[in-house]
């Protein structure tokens, strides 16, 4: 039988996972998913509270303190994951448009996601399943056995961000996963569809009951009592500095573990030398407008800011802001587009609002800085906003210090390699950068002095699974991804066993 309207709703509406069961909010509120080329609702979601996630944090903490899941051998662990990567291919195409309708990115940026979403997934498979069971630790004695093993760490809250919603989500989960952790997942109130299908596909893999937990809500209730609750072992949160705080501060008093993976504001800096050749200059304008404007640039690594020698700058910006006027805004699920809207009207506006601080203090715009005219691809309801250059601008500007998470890209010039690296480091945040050379010392020199997590050398944006990730300064705490991306989901456990007991006598008896 077909459902009714009324069916589809309720259906729709049931997005908190506990227990093993799809839920409405127990307040029965809900919330509107936006399109953001539209602005126009598509989806309609559970809006939980302080209830729902006290619910889903008992149901994790049963699965862990009383279920299989964290006794259950590495090597079956890691064949559930790779199950799970196996069902996300399989569903490329359904999650990918979803992830595009949902965060406003191009369908191609929403199949390379997923793509990217089951390699997390494979690699903490190999990763946990290639593990030693314990690290011997000599104690001089033949009587004494003592070993260092790795355990759960137990009930992890995942708070994850509106701007790679699924990537992000397993960066979290799988580590989490690997480790024998159960997990209450919050995804951004903004973009939480593909987080909901992955725990549907979670469930699919033969995952138990009550492991894979989520609460669909609003930060300042959901997010923060997942944040201070007293049987949340682990917070995990990436997004914004002011909100990264908030979580720090309420999982003190529990003295749990946090990983915060926080804002960026990242340099990529151009010397002269990689700009010699006609490749070579063409490559790294490229690459700088992929760094700028991959995903309307609400991206933590984006390269925001260009720092270009002085020699080539006049010719550099004005190839890139003629390159910028020509990005093909629209619909993400367009044909030919390349470049989506942003993810919400709020953050157009703050997009605007540092376009103009930036015009006001002395910035010359280059290329974009409104909102364009709009088309069958771009409905005016749509948060469009056009690839922004501007030029001459200096550190005591806004939009230079502070992260934009819109299309806006910064120049800045030098003269020296050690004005370069001043620039590159002037920053609060030390997420990542990027340098272009043709000369291999300097490309050297220059990354190990940048106070960056991650260094690109010669090109933007890539990561690999096998690597950690994460920042300096005010860029968070923690690591994600690699071997320290799983070890931020246990604990170290010290087993000390003697063979051959003997009194101690500290004291006469």
């Amino acid at each position: 039988m077909a459902d009714t309207t009324e069916q589809t709703e309720q259906r729709e509406c049931r997005t908190i996972h506990a227990g093993g069961e799809w839920l409405a909010a127990a307040s029965g509120a809900t919330r509107e998913v936006l399109d953001p080329a539209d602005g126009r609702p598509f989806a309609v979601v559970a809006e939980g509270d302080e209830k729902d996630a006290d619910l889903a944090v008992a149901a994790a903490r049963t699965a862990f303190d009383e279920g299989e899941w964290p006794r259950t051998p590495a090597v079956e662990r890691a064949a559930l994951l790779r199950r799970v990567a196996d069902l996300l291919i399989r569903d490329r195409e359904r999650l990918g448009l979803l992830e595009s309708r949902d965060a406003g990115k191009t369908l191609e940026e929403g199949r390379v996601d997923i793509d990217c979403v089951a390699d997390a997934f494979r690699y903490f498979a190999g990763l946990v399943a290639a593990e030693a069971p314990g690290r011997v630790v000599d104690a001089g004695s033949a009587d004494v056995h003592s070993v260092v093993v790795h355990e759960p760490i137990g009930v992890c809250a995942l708070i994850t961000p509106w701007n790679y919603p699924l990537l992000q989500a397993s960066w979290k989960i799988a580590p989490a996963l690997a480790a024998g952790d159960t997990f209450v997942v919050k995804p951004s109130e903004i973009t939480p569809l593909t987080t909901i299908a992955l725990i549907d596909l979670l469930a699919e893999a033969g995952l138990p009951a009550g492991v894979a937990n989520i609460v669909t809500g609003p930060g300042h209730t959901v997010g923060a009592r997942l944040a201070e609750h007293p049987d949340v072992d682990l917070v995990s949160f990436t997004g914004g500095l002011v909100s990264g705080t908030k979580v720090a501060q309420a999982a003190a008093p529990t003295v749990k573990k946090v990983a915060l993976e926080l804002g960026g504001k990242n340099p990529n800096v151009v010397f002269a030398d990689a700009c010699a050749t006609d490749e070579g200059f063409d490559t790294a304008v490229d690459q700088a407008l992929n760094a700028a404007f991959i995903h309307s640039g609400q991206v933590c690594s984006a390269g925001s800011r260009l720092i270009v020698e002085e020699s080539v700058r006049d010719r550099f910006v004005d190839e890139l802001a003629r390159r910028a006027g020509r990005i093909r805004l629209g619909r993400g699920t367009e044909s030919g587009v390349e470049c989506g809207p942003l993810v919400s009207e709020q953050q157009r506006a703050k997009t605007e609002e540092y376009v103009a601080s930036a015009l006001a203090e002395g910035a010359v715009l280059r290329s974009g800085g409104r909102r364009p005219d709009p088309s069958p691809q771009r409905p005016e309801s749509g948060y469009f906003y056009e690839p922004t250059v501007l030029d001459h601008c200096h550190r005591e500007m806004r939009v230079v210090r502070e992260e934009v998470f819109g299309p806006v890209l910064t120049v800045e010039t030098f003269r020296t390699e050690d004005e370069a690296v001043a620039l590159a480091n002037d920053t609060e945040y030390g997420l990542a950068g990027g340098v272009w050379t043709s000369d291999a010392g300097r490309a050297r020199r220059v990354a190990g002095r940048l106070r960056h997590g991650t260094v690109w050398i010669n090109d933007f944006h890539p990561y690999l699974p096998q690597a950690e990730w994460g920042g300096f300064g005010k860029s968070g705490v923690g690591r994600e991804l690699g071997p320290a991306g799983l070890a931020e989901y246990r604990e170290v456990k010290h087993v000390y066993q003697n063979l051959a007991p003997q009194p101690v006598r500290w004291f006469a008896g």
